[in-house]
């Protein structure tokens, strides 16, 4: 695996790669790394030339200072396993390399409707950070492939839309993997390393809730079976943001639905001081 921290230096060698005639694919991340991030990372190797991935723990997209500043970080853990997991080149670049001209927002994104609910409603400009240094990223590494998890399925949705409006639609594949979770249905995370035994074994009962509300889903009003899955979150300890139902393929909100619109239940509720998020599609996998 080949380490670059300065853009210029990954640019180039890229560009050298590319007149080869090699694609690549990325994984971009904010360290931390758990076996959700690695499925990514071979998912790239069936497909592509390179895999190239990176970390980078981005500033303006923490919209909670003190999330921030308890974001784990585990480089040398991560180095040896994307290593291991065959990662052709990792770029680790410092917030000057990102941000030359400061620590701030250059670029304001029309996301519309994608920014005003469930991740956009509870985490103000958090999308905005995301999409900034996204936009970066891509412009330094110019991939053919960019792979995301599902577990961020509205993140997903948002940097699907970042590209449209960079005008990189036909240049860039997203592929969206699925969410790879721990043997008790917990959503593998970041976040989890905040977790003990105790409370991992707990957060497990997002997943499930999610599922019962899966198992129960019927045509008709829905606002029920979501006000049902948040009393069952609460009685377990969680104070819940929100559990919502919306359209698979744009989030908008369902309240009633008709039997054959593809739907996805999203949630996101705080155990203790740690926030987590989860979703399942409600039918058959649809694609972004």
């Amino acid at each position: 695996m080949v380490l670059f921290k300065k853009r210029n230096d990954l640019g180039n060698y890229l560009e050298s790669q590319r007149k080869k005639g090699k694609k690549y694919g990325f994984i971009p991340t904010m360290g931390a790394l758990h076996k959700g991030h690695i499925s990514l990372i071979y998912n790239s190797n069936k497909s592509d030339d390179l895999s190239v991935s990176c970390i980078f723990i981005n500033p303006i997209q923490f919209n909670n200072q003190s999330d921030f500043e308890k974001y784990p970080i585990t480089l040398e853990k991560d180095i040896a396993m994307l290593e291991e997991a065959g990662c052709d080149i990792l770029f680790l670049p410092s917030i000057d390399e990102i941000y030359p001209e400061g620590l701030h927002m250059t670029n304001a994104y029309d996301l519309g409707y994608l920014e005003t609910i469930l991740e956009g409603k509870y985490r103000p400009g958090h999308f905005q950070g995301v999409c900034n240094v996204v936009h970066r990223l891509l412009d330094i590494v110019k991939p053919d492939t960019l792979y995301l998890g599902q577990k961020d399925y509205q993140q997903c949705l948002v940097i699907k839309k970042l590209i449209e409006l960079i005008g990189r639609e036909h240049q860039i594949h997203v592929k969206i993997a699925p969410t790879i979770r721990e043997d008790n249905g917990l959503a593998m995370s970041s976040r989890n390393m905040r977790l003990n035994e105790k409370e991992k074994a707990n957060a497990a009962s997002i997943f499930h809730a999610l599922h019962s509300l899966k198992s129960q889903l019927i045509v008709g009003e829905l606002m029920t079976l979501k006000a049902q899955t948040i009393k069952s979150l609460e009685e377990k300890g969680f104070s819940v943001d929100y559990v919502e139902i919306a359209d698979a393929g744009n989030l908008a909100l369902v309240e009633n639905w008709n039997g054959t619109q593809k739907l996805v239940a999203l949630a996101a509720a705080y155990l203790n001081q740690v926030r987590l998020i989860d979703n399942i599609l409600l039918d058959s996998p649809v694609k972004f």
